[in-house]
């Protein structure tokens, strides 16, 4: 793709000039008479490589215009063109930003020897926040897609800036992984980062959580608690399931975003705190608004930034690496010996659209390493395509106490499993229950197929 630049200078010939000479060059060349229009172009897409421009315009000269264009986040680098004898301008725009100047009256090889190493400084460092980005990222997901990597490099550029950010997909995406890369690439990164699921208590007990409360301000409040928000000072706070808040505490979390203060239940003053908020969802907000279930006004100052992450069916690049990965886990964790990915291993994973997305994918690998033959996979535990019945899904609100108990029941009935290398009658004795027992609870957690009959 060819680089971009934007010529700005009131002098039509100059522009002229220099328009013929970078298109000669193999570059795609715009023109702004000014800096006001220079900036006006800047709002537009597709974005600018570099720009080009004149020391002295008028409505907004080049000094301002790199001043302004250095304010802006992921702005495009500026070369100035000054007159001869204005050697300390140019220096004073060095220490503003600028990447480098050339002189009027120009040299034609001068002019694209600057344009060139400017464009190769550019390059390079657009590489490096690319691979930074995926580095970031590949810390907490694994991918190969493009997809996945367009949004690290989204999370490399929002991630520096303290701006609030709203994280949406489905259930099962990734959104969590997400936000830990936010935090990573966050200048909050060695400071707390604090976790709270919206959805895992009442209204009221949510409230005390964030907020904090006093000692007596409800029943069983035996002392004091700062509240998350306050924990969490200094460094970045996980709103997950955000969707799921109550109206009242999202009117108060607006206030707390507005202001920068908490209030803890049962005090009559506010508190300061410093908290970069970050917000995950896997509902449609902008229905929820509505619907009239939640505030516009919050979700308006929730998505100041706004990442989606693709659900697993639009990458399927990315199942054979998500699939090593979790062999690799799973085969690592109940000690089993390593299991190929084979070809027709793959096709069965690639032709089921995976609804839960990438944890579906991972239930469904973690039950066929454990109920399967050493060394081999037996492909008639995995879902054979269309929507998934064989692997267990988290629910999206999670946090219940039923959610928890069957939770660390299906664990405790893997990890069985596992030590008796899939020995089923083994596996009940150390659980302290009978076989049929046993296979009613591995219907119940999916981890065995429909056809099976029942043991009575």
């Amino acid at each position: 793709m060819k680089a971009r630049v934007l010529v700005a200078d009131d002098d039509a010939g100059v522009r002229y000039t220099l328009r013929g000479l970078l298109e000669d060059d193999g570059l795609t060349v715009e023109e702004a008479v000014d800096g006001e229009a220079a900036l006006a172009r800047l709002d537009s897409e597709p974005p600018v490589d570099l720009v080009l421009s004149d020391l002295r315009m008028p409505r907004v000269d080049g000094m301002e215009l790199l001043r302004r264009v250095a304010a802006r986040p992921h702005a495009p680098r500026v070369i100035l063109i000054t007159a001869h004898g204005s050697e300390r301008h140019a220096v004073e725009a060095m220490k503003l930003g600028a990447l480098d100047y050339f002189r009027k009256p120009f040299d034609v090889d001068d002019v694209l020897a600057v344009v060139r190493r400017a464009l190769g400084m550019v390059r390079l460092e657009a590489e490096n926040e690319r691979l930074s980005g995926e580095v970031n990222l590949l810390r907490s997901l694994v991918f190969v897609s493009p997809s996945m990597a367009r949004l690290a490099l989204l999370i490399q550029r929002v991630g520096p800036r303290d701006v609030t950010v709203l994280i949406t997909g489905e259930s099962g995406t990734g959104k969590e992984r997400v936000a830990e890369a936010l935090v990573r690439a966050s200048p909050r990164a060695d400071k707390p980062y604090v976790r709270f699921n919206c959805a895992a208590l009442t209204p009221e007990l949510a409230e005390a959580e964030l907020f904090g409360h006093a000692r007596g301000a409800f029943t069983g409040a035996v002392r004091a608690r700062p509240g998350l928000f306050r924990e969490a000072s200094g460094g970045t706070l996980l709103l997950d399931e955000v969707g799921e808040l109550a109206l009242p505490l999202q009117a108060k979390l607006l206030r707390v975003l507005q202001e920068g203060e908490v209030r803890p239940v049962g005090e009559d003053r506010s508190l300061p705190v410093d908290v970069r908020v970050l917000a995950a969802t896997h509902r449609d907000l902008p229905q929820r608004v509505a619907e009239g279930r939640f505030r516009e006004d919050l979700y308006y100052r929730l998505k100041v930034v706004t990442l989606q992450v693709p659900p697993l069916r639009s990458r399927p690049e990315d199942i054979a690496a998500l699939a090593k990965h979790f062999l690799a886990r799973h085969t690592e964790r109940f000690r089993m010996p390593p299991v190929p990915l084979t070809p027709a291993l793959l096709e069965r994973l690639t032709a089921h659209s995976w609804p839960g997305n990438v944890r579906e994918l991972e239930n469904a690998l973690e039950s066929a390493v454990v109920l399967s033959p050493d060394g081999t996979l037996d492909l008639e535990l995995l879902p054979a395509g269309g929507p998934s019945t064989s692997a267990p899904q988290a629910s999206p609100n999670g946090g219940t106490l039923r959610e928890k108990l069957d939770a660390h029941e299906r664990e405790l009935i893997l990890a069985a499993l596992a030590t008796s290398r899939g020995q089923r009658t083994e596996a009940a004795k150390s659980l302290g229950i009978g076989r049929a027992t046993l296979h009613d609870k591995l219907r119940k957690h999916g981890l065995l197929n429909e056809d099976e009959e029942p043991e009575r």
